[in-house]
C-alpha cells in the first residue's frame, strides 16, 4: 500500500487543499494531485528510484507540501530537517543519510554544496519552475505501490543523548495513525484546519497534513506562527493545532474570547507539556478545553484526550485505537495503576526501525515487540496515561528518585511563577543535587529563600531543589520542548 493511495479516493478535486493567509487558493485538490505527479516523474526520470533518500531543508512553503507529496507517490524515502540545523549539524545528516538528492532552497544551496557533489543539490525554485514546464508536465502519474512495511519518510531524532538517529517510519504507520486520530477527534470533511506549525517535524507534517488529506479538508497555511495572525484567523477556522507556547502566546492577545472562537470546534496541544494554569486560562477566556495528545518521532501519535468525554488535566488521555500501552517499574516487572515506570508502546504505528542502527533498535524493543520510549509515566485506574518526564532527566539524589516534573508542577503553582524547569547536577556527596530554574511572572519578584521556604511545607526535603537560579525565559527547541541539556551545561 502506499498512503497515499488512501488519500487520493477521498479528494474532492475542485475543493481548496491550501489557502493563503488572506484565504485565496493557493492550490486545489485537482492541483497538488497533478502537481505531485510532475514533480514524482521528474524525480524518477533523475534516476530516484524506490528506497532512495531525498533529503530537504528549506522555509515552510506551498512548494514543500508537493515535494514530500511526490516522495510519498514515487517511493522515494522523505527526508526533512530542521530549518535551524548548521553546516556541522548538516555535515552529519548527510555522511549519515546518504541521500541521492537534496532539495534546498537559495539561501542555503552554498552549504550543502560544500558536502555532497553539486550534481545532488537542486533548489526548491529550479524544481517547481522546471516541473512547470509543458513538456515536463505529468497529469496521470502512476503512484507505486507499496508494502505496508515500506519507508516513507526517516525522521532525525533530538539527539538529546548522543548524535541524531533516523526513525524509519513507514507507510503502515502513518496510515494507522491517520485512522485512529480521525476517529478521536471526529474530523469532518468541512474542518479547516489552521496551520501554522513548521513541517519538518511529526506534529505539522504527519497530523497536521494528513488529517486534512485523508479527509479532503482546507488548511489555512501561514509560514510561521504568529498569535496575533493566528487569533485573526479564528473565526475562519475550525481546527488549530499548537505546542503550549503557541497557546500562552495567544492568551496575550486581547481579542482571543469566546466570541472569536464560535466557529471553531477543536484546539489542539502536544510536543510538550500543557500547564494547568494555561489550560485553565484558556477555558476561561474562550470556552474551549485543549485537547492535549502525546506522540514521539517513532511512533507518531499514541495517546489523546477526547474531544467530547473527560478530560483529565495533566494526562495525555488514553491510548489511540491500536495501540498498546504498558508501564514497567524500575524492578522491571508491569507496573499497577498509578505506579510510575517506563512507558512501553505497542502497535502499527511504531516504527521500525533506526537507520543503520540495528544494535540500537534491538536494544529499544522488548522480547515481545514494545517500544521502550524512555519517557517515565503512569496509568490511572481509567486508562489515562500521565508522562512524568523523559527517564534521562530522572534525579537520583542520595539514593532517591526525584521527579523533576512533580517538582516543576509545585513550583509553577506558587504565586508569582510563570513557568519553571528541575535538573539534576552533579554533587559530591548526593551524587545529584535538584536544581530549580525559574521564570516569574511580569512585574513579579521573587527570591530564593521564599521559593524554597514555601516548597518545604508541601515537598518531601529530598525533593527540595538546593539551589534555585532565575531566567527570562527557558530555552525551548522549535517545537516548545525545554532544552534540559543546555541548561544542565549552563549551570553545571
Amino acid at each position: 500500500m502506499n498512503i497515499y493511495n488512501s488519500f487520493k479516493p477521498r479528494f474532492v478535486p475542485e475543493k481548496p487543499f491550501l489557502l493563503s493567509s488572506k484565504l485565496d487558493v493557493t492550490y486545489s485538490y485537482m492541483d497538488i494531485d497533478q502537481k505531485s505527479g510532475s514533480i514524482a516523474s521528474y524525480l524518477t526520470n533523475l534516476g530516484l528510484k524506490e528506497g532512495d533518500r531525498l533529503m530537504a531543508q528549506m522555509e515552510k512553503t506551498p512548494e514543500t507540501i508537493l515535494l514530500y507529496l511526490a516522495c510519498l507517490r514515487s517511493g522515494i524515502v522523505y527526508i526533512p530537517l530542521n530549518t535551524s540545523y548548521l553546516t556541522e549539524e548538516i555535515k552529519f545528516f548527510v555522511n549519515d543519510a546518504e541521500p541521492s538528492l537534496i532539495v534546498t532552497d537559495r539561501e542555503r544551496e552554498k552549504t550543502f554544496e560544500l558536502l555532497i557533489e553539486k550534481k545532488k543539490v537542486l533548489t526548491i525554485e529550479s524544481l517547481i519552475e522546471s516541473t512547470s514546464k509543458p513538456e515536463n508536465q505529468e497529469k496521470s502519474f502512476l503512484t507505486k505501490e507499496m508494502s505496508d512495511s515500506s519507508i516513507a519518510v526517516m525522521l532525525y531524532t533530538s539527539g538529546t543523548t548522543g548524535n541524531p538517529k533516523g526513525a524509519m517510519i513507514s507507510h503502515g504507520n502513518l496510515l494507522s495513525n491517520v485512522i485512529s486520530l480521525t476517529k478521536i477527534w471526529k474530523w469532518e470533511k468541512n474542518d479547516v484546519l489552521l496551520h501554522s506549525l513548521p513541517i519538518y517535524h511529526v506534529h505539522g507534517l504527519f497530523v497536521g497534513l494528513h488529517m486534512p488529506l485523508f479527509n479532503s479538508s482546507a488548511i489555512i497555511y501561514l509560514d510561521k506562527f504568529s498569535a496575533s495572525q493566528v487569533v485573526s484567523l479564528l473565526p475562519k477556522a475550525t481546527v488549530f493545532m499548537g505546542v503550549p507556547t503557541y497557546y500562552v502566546r495567544m492568551l496575550r492577545e486581547e481579542s482571543l474570547n469566546s466570541a472569536i472562537c464560535n466557529n471553531m470546534r477543536c484546539f489542539i496541544s502536544g510536543s510538550a507539556p500543557l500547564l494547568e494554569k494555561t489550560f485553565n486560562e484558556f477555558k476561561k477566556r474562550t470556552g474551549f478545553e485543549i485537547v492535549e495528545r502525546y506522540g514521539m518521532t517513532e511512533t507518531g501519535m499514541n495517546t489523546s484526550n477526547p474531544l467530547s468525554g473527560e478530560k483529565k488535566i495533566g494526562t495525555v488521555g488514553l491510548p489511540l485505537e491500536g495501540t498498546q500501552v504498558r508501564i514497567r517499574n524500575k524492578e522491571g516487572h508491569i507496573a499497577k495503576d498509578n505506579e510510575t515506570g517506563e512507558l512501553e508502546i505497542k502497535g502499527r504505528n511504531v516504527f521500525g526501525g533506526y537507520w543503520r542502527k540495528e544494535r540500537q533498535t534491538d536494544e529499544d524493543f522488548t522480547a515481545d515487540g514494545f517500544f521502550m520510549t524512555g519517557d517515565l509515566a503512569k496509568v490511572d485506574e481509567d486508562k489515562y496515561v500521565t508522562i512524568i518526564g523523559r527517564k534521562k532527566d530522572l534525579i537520583i539524589s542520595g539514593g532517591l528518585n526525584v521527579y523533576p516534573k512533580e517538582v516543576e508542577s509545585v513550583i509553577d503553582s506558587l504565586p508569582g511563577v510563570k513557568e519553571s524547569a528541575v535538573i539534576g547536577l552533579p554533587h559530591f556527596e548526593f551524587g545529584e543535587k535538584v536544581c530549580g530554574i525559574v521564570i516569574t511572572e511580569k512585574g513579579k519578584q521573587l527570591s530564593e529563600a521564599e521559593i524554597l521556604r514555601k516548597l518545604k511545607s508541601i515537598l518531601a526535603n529530598f525533593k527540595i531543589p538546593k539551589e534555585i537560579y532565575f531566567m527570562k525565559e527557558l530555552p525551548r527547541n522549535s517545537m516548545g520542548k525545554v532544552k534540559k541539556k543546555f541548561l544542565r551545561e549552563k549551570f553545571g
